[in-house]
């Protein structure tokens, strides 16, 4: 009978001295697949999909396996791992190669064709088929997407506010939902009480719905009770009364058992909605004195438009400055890189690019809103960006597309930002061991204005001095 065929093993090939090794890995939630390409493995197997690959599982044992398994064959400096930026289940093997000083590349997750052979095991041997071809042959990749980048721990304050970040973000979105449905039941049970109190979702108009639920319990109310029931200055006595009023004449719904299941959905969210409030303060001041504390912090408030909580958004996104080359590639990963097609002379388009991160997208534009609103030196920029960029509607007497205007201004704090992040992260680097760091540079207004008025220069890594050698006759 003949044998049976065995899967390809790393140990029945010697590996060449100094020879490299890149291993992809297939993120699963309980185990992971390693990829292994090499040009001895080329040679040997023709493809790098007969190239050996190794499962192992998604546990401390698993890991020790892993490195265990490399270490016969090859030394783990000469070891290049590659993997996907699957959600959560990457993290705990990146930190723990990055512990082991192995350099972790990552990548966005690649959209496979629907035509070919999807397993574990080619998914692996793909990425380590990427890894081999980008680092090893040089070649480039014309989508993005698909260029592999190595993996820098973020620092201490990213590492604190990721976590903290994400939660407020989905926090807000919670109350942001409790607070929809509370102005959905107030236009259902008391329409009127937004002619005397703008936001039903106030404190006062929280107090005074829970308190008296229907307009009937509002009405046959004391006014000393709606007195007591009013938060700091809000609602004078002309209006407590004025929205008595409204209350024996409103139009809302007059069904009992429609009205019993509002009064209850009411008194819940309200609850439910004080708690996410409590819990968003708690959080904020938790932030903000982290932000404070720490360097990038110090240097992205002392930008005029970012606040505490902008600076945490974008510290928590980026995680070290380290992981971007230039400022373009941070732009990018913001989501704030603009993208062009054209084709000819007929068609020439510019816009945002869709990708990005969602968080540090919507806190860029909170921010550069804020900065054209106030009088900052980008306020002045959009001023004279908006007649350049934009066109003129004679109709409307009013310029139209500022979002080129507001992308360029987006970009400018970005490159600063990048400018700053940059500069005191080398010179923190580049410190000999026990010494104490000097005081980060922060945003000057007066170096600004040097640097239009062109007698300052950016801060970007001066070019290497030309050496003119002498030779004696």
């Amino acid at each position: 009978m003949p044998n049976k065929k065995t899967s390809p093993d790393l140990k029945v090939l010697p590996m060449l001295p100094h020879e490299s090794i890149y291993i992809g890995v297939d993120i699963g939630k309980q185990k992971h697949i390693a990829g292994f390409v090499s040009k001895t493995l080329l040679e040997r197997h023709k493809h790098f999909e007969n190239c050996p690959a190794f499962s192992f599982e998604a546990s401390r044992e698993g890991f020790r396996s892993f490195v265990e398994r490399i270490r016969d064959y090859c030394p783990l400096e000469h070891i290049f791992v590659l993997m996907e930026l699957t959600g959560h289940y990457h993290r705990s093997l990146q930190q723990y190669l990055l512990e082991l000083d192995i350099p972790v590349y990552v990548m966005h997750v690649q959209r496979r064709q629907a035509s070919m052979i999807k397993t574990d095991k080619r998914d692996a041997l793909s990425l380590a088929n990427q890894l081999y071809t980008q680092l090893e042959l040089g070649a480039q990749v014309t989508d993005k997407l698909q260029a592999v980048r190595r993996t820098v721990p973020p620092s201490a304050t990213a590492s604190q506010l990721k976590g903290l970040m994400r939660h407020r973000y989905e926090l807000v979105n919670e109350a942001t939902q409790r607070k929809n449905k509370l102005t959905a039941i107030c236009d259902e049970l008391f329409p009127e009480l937004t002619q005397v109190l703008k936001d039903p979702n106030l404190a006062t108009a929280l107090a005074l719905r829970e308190r008296f639920p229907t307009p009937h319990a509002l009405a046959t109310a004391s006014f000393t009770a709606l007195s007591e029931v009013r938060v700091g200055r809000r609602a004078s006595d002309a209006d407590l009364l004025h929205l008595q009023h409204l209350a024996t004449q409103s139009i809302g719904t007059k069904d009992v058992a429609r009205q019993r299941s509002l009064v209850l959905e009411q008194s819940l969210l309200i609850k439910e909605l004080r708690l996410i409030q409590e819990h968003l303060e708690r959080l904020e001041g938790e932030v903000c004195q982290i932000v404070t504390q720490s360097r990038e912090g110090q240097i992205l408030t002392s930008i005029p438009p970012i606040g505490p909580l902008d600076a945490a958004t974008l510290i928590a996104v980026i995680g070290s400055i380290a992981n971007f080359e230039k400022a373009c590639d941070l732009k990018s990963y913001l989501g704030w890189a603009p993208k062009r097609e054209q084709t000819g002379t007929s068609y020439d388009r510019t816009r945002l690019s869709q990708g990005g991160s969602r968080e540090a997208k919507r806190a860029m534009y909170l921010i550069v809103w804020r900065a054209i609103r106030t009088d900052t030196e980008w306020s002045k920029l959009y001023k004279r960006l908006v007649p350049r960029l934009c066109s003129y509607d004679e109709r409307t007497q009013s310029y139209r597309g500022k979002g080129r205007a507001i992308g360029h201004v987006a970009g400018r704090l970005i490159t600063l930002a990048y400018a700053l992040l940059r500069y005191d992260y080398e010179v923190v680097n580049h410190l000999a061991p026990g010494t104490d760091p000097p005081a980060p540079m922060l945003y000057d207004l007066e170096v600004h204005h040097q640097h239009r008025s062109g007698h300052y220069h950016p801060l970007k890594r001066r070019p290497r001095e030309n050496r003119i050698v002498q030779v004696e006759s």
